[in-house]
């Protein structure tokens, strides 16, 4: 593709004036090192280097997705696990102090059995996401210090289009499991207490955010082994692109 681009730049240095030929020529030179560097600078091809960190999150995927979708995976987990919504706290407490604690924990129980629910539906829309990832992409997540590079960047490119694909799984989940009927019971509980601000949190849009952000928690633990520990490059691309990169 970057070859591509080269090829359209010096045909349009034709028509330009002599200064301009100049300046063309030396962001040409500069290109054709940059891409030199993709290429040659590590003794790794482009395309290696794309497959290597393609394949590095495809298993961390696979793994973290795992993990997620067991039983108690989020719920047993402290590090990901889904509280009571926070902009809602006050629901919970004051629920809390009317005897209802035992309806509150079983609401964050179903909350969580949802996100594991649909951590095990999200698997295949990670991986489509991981497929776009280009070359360049690939190359300046390798030469970073992020031991979670390729996760930060899954992450930020994708997490708009992610959430828009999960956010049904995550609405289905909320219906299967009755987070969603528990949590409208718990509002409607506390809106009728006196001298109380009246609240209605979007409960999809939360528990959606929270299942996101615990995938990624667990991909990004999942590509920092393989990062740090050889014996987790089971692969060969894996070694020679963690290892020569």
């Amino acid at each position: 593709m970057r070859l591509i681009i080269l090829l359209v730049l010096s045909v349009g240095i034709l028509d330009s004036s002599s200064g301009q030929i100049n300046q063309k020529l030396k962001n040409l030179k500069k290109e054709v090192s940059e891409v030199k560097k993709v290429t040659a600078g590590s003794g790794l091809s482009g395309d290696e280097i794309s497959s290597g960190l393609k394949e590095a999150l495809l298993k961390g995927v696979k793994k973290g997705s795992d993990k997620a979708s067991e039983v108690d995976g989020f719920l047993k987990n402290p590090a990901i696990k889904i509280p009571f919504p926070k902009d809602a706290r006050k629901v919970a407490d004051a629920l809390k102090r009317l005897g209802m604690e035992k309806e509150v924990k079983r609401f964050v129980k179903t909350l969580n059995r949802s996100a594991e629910m649909a951590a095990k539906e999200a698997k295949p829309i990670f991986v489509d996401a991981i497929k776009e990832m280009s070359i360049e992409d690939a190359w300046s997540v390798l030469n970073g210090e992020d031991k979670q590079g390729a996760t930060n960047y899954l992450k930020n490119s994708t997490s708009e289009k992610l959430t828009k694909k999960i956010t049904p799984i995550v609405t289905s989940s909320l219906e299967k499991t009755s987070a969603t009927k528990y949590y409208k019971d718990l509002i409607e509980r506390y809106n009728k207490l006196p001298m109380v601000k009246k609240k209605d949190p979007d409960l999809t849009a939360y528990a959606t955010r929270k299942t996101l952000n615990g995938l990624f928690y667990l991909v990004g633990e999942e590509e920092a082994k393989i990062r740090n520990n050889p014996a987790e490059r089971t692969t060969d691309v894996l070694k020679k692109v963690f290892e020569e990169g």
